[in-house]
């Protein structure tokens, strides 16, 4: 893992397309602003793993024979 030190209105990039910016700092929390392409999903972990865990229930419910017979 990079630990990064940031101070409000400073941000670091990621890649050559995303980059977080620290908006503030009020005790504990931090609030980030993050700038990517619309194409890129952005979701806080809590959600994406609720996804993921989703995917997974759904996958493995899915009826081939029927998905095979859309075409």
């Amino acid at each position: 893992m990079l630990a990064l030190t940031r101070k409000r209105g400073e941000s670091i990039i990621i890649s050559d397309n995303i980059e977080v910016v620290i908006l503030g700092v009020h005790g504990e929390q931090v609030k980030l602003g993050i700038i990517a392409p619309k194409h890129i999903p952005v979701h806080r972990k809590e959600i994406y793993d609720q996804i993921q865990t989703e995917n997974k229930e759904a996958a493995e419910h899915l009826n081939v024979t029927a998905v095979k017979k859309l075409n």
